[in-house]
Parts: C-alpha cells; structure tokens; sequence
C-alpha cells in the first residue's frame, strides 16, 4: 500500500491558515501548492483576504494554479487554489 494518497479532482485537501503561525504561513501555503498534482485543489480558509499572498501567488505559479474566491465576507475567507 502505497504511503502517499493523491485524492480525485472532484475532492479538496483542506488548508486552515487560522492554525498556522503568522511567520510561517506563506511557506506552509507554497509547501501545500508545490505537493499538489495537475487537477487538485487546496481549499484555503482563513480570517482575513491574502491579497498580499495572492500577489505572490500569481508571480510564483501564473497561469499554473487557478484562484477561485468561494467565500469572501469579512472575518472568513474560502478561496480554492487548483492546480493545471
């Protein structure tokens, strides 16, 4: 059996940024991006809109990982990030 299990496109890996310290957010998020596969997504949940982050995210992968805003109400944040 293998170790590692790769879930179908239609399923989520869920990220809650809520529970990460603030200084290693950003990197636990590049981790999480750079161990998905062609297809998947990480829904990301956390209490604030990354702008920031979303700026970065655009120049690291471009056109290689989709942003797409579920929730955007103040106080929550869903946005699921797909690979392609």
């Amino acid at each position: 059996m293998s170790d590692h299990l790769h879930l179908l496109q239609d399923q989520v890996y869920p990220f809650d940024a809520r529970g990460i310290a603030k200084r290693f957010r950003h990197a636990a998020i590049f981790g999480a991006l750079d161990a998905l596969n062609s297809g998947e997504r990480m829904r990301f949940v956390n209490d604030h809109d990354p702008l920031p982050l979303l700026d970065q995210l655009r120049n690291r992968y471009g056109a290689a990982v989709d942003i797409q805003y579920l929730k955007r109400e103040p106080g929550e944040i869903v946005i699921d990030f797909i690979r392609s």
